[in-house]
Order: structure tokens, then sequence, then C-alpha cells
């Protein structure tokens, strides 16, 4: 179910305002968790800005949400089974990269799995996050190519390749080939 570029800003602006204010956090209190400008968040809130993955993960982190709780919707799910064509889809208005939600939402599960359709050449950059040492991924490649890279390392995943990281650490998603990568993350949100 992919909307309009402005029906998605729009869509994600009252999402993040409606989180925020449940949560009783400030724009200044949320600024100071993720790190995110106070006009940045309200730029976004009023749909005037359409925010990077990168942006939209540092604002989950802020909340203590995964980007899939964020894009989950707020009624509990009446199924355990999550159709392919009624999957949440967003896309990133930078790199162009494709989030597709599979978990079915509002199950009682830390785990949450998402595709994503990474395009030839993107990169996408995450910052450490204290707030994120509790969470861990698994990166599994379908198609393309995929370089990880951590702070120590850089692993260059071929397709059927699985790695397992912390995401508390600073970590690059980086598709280094001229062909789209596809792969899935699978978080857990406890250890």
């Amino acid at each position: 179910m992919e909307n309009s570029d402005s029906e998605l800003e729009i869509a994600i602006g009252e999402r993040l305002k409606s989180l925020r204010t449940g949560s009783g956090l400030t724009l200044d209190q949320l600024a100071d968790r993720s790190g995110v400008s106070r006009a940045m968040i309200s730029r976004i809130e009023r749909a005037e800005a359409s925010p990077t993955a990168a942006l939209l993960a540092r604002l989950c982190e802020g909340l203590g949400l995964t980007l899939s709780a964020f894009f989950a919707p707020e009624e509990p799910s009446s199924s355990p089974l999550s159709r392919r064509g009624q999957q949440r889809l967003w896309r990133d208005p930078t790199t162009g990269y494709l989030r597709r939600s599979v978990s079915p939402p509002g199950m009682p599960s830390p785990v949450d799995i998402v595709e994503i359709e990474f395009p030839a050449g993107a990169r996408v950059s995450f910052p450490p996050r204290e707030e994120s040492r509790v969470m861990t991924q698994h990166v599994w490649l379908f198609e393309g190519m995929l370089d990880m890279v951590l702070a120590d390392a850089t692993h260059r995943l071929q397709p059927g390749d699985c790695l397992f990281m912390d995401i508390g650490d600073a970590f690059d998603f980086y598709n280094p080939s001229d062909k789209p990568a596809r792969y899935a993350v699978i978080l857990n949100r406890g250890r």
C-alpha cells in the first residue's frame, strides 16, 4: 500500500506527533533524546519535510521504538498473517530505498522482519545510539551485493549471506554494485 509522497509525509508527521505527545514528550525533549533538531521535528510533524531513513531511525530511537513499530497501525492486529499486498511500504526520499514491514503488526513478539530494496550505489549511515544497545539485527541478503560497514570491519555480503550485529554501534549499509540489492533485516528488540 504505497501512498503518494505528500500523503505519506502527512501520515508520517501525524504519526510522529501522536507518538511524541502520547509519550508525554515536548519537541525539545524528543530533540534531546534523538539528536534531531527541534526545528526539523516540527517541520516533519507539519509535513514540511520528509525524513531520511537515518533521521527517522533516530527519532524512533528517541521514542523507544523500532521503525517497524513506527509504521505499524495503532490498533492491535486481528490476524497473525501479514499479506504482502497489505504490508506497509516507505521509500527513503534521499536514497530511494524501499522498506516493507513484513511482520504482522501488533503481535506480542520482540522480533520485527523488514524487507529492503536498496538501489545501486546507495548508502545509509546510522550513528551510534546508546538507546539501541539492547537491540540486535540479522541482515540476510537475497539478491545483489551489500557492504555492511561497521566500526571495526567491513563485511561484503553475497546472496544467501547473513550478518548478525548489535545496532547500538555506528554502521552503514552500502550497495557497491550497479544493481539493486534485496535483503531482509530481522530486528530483535530485546536480548
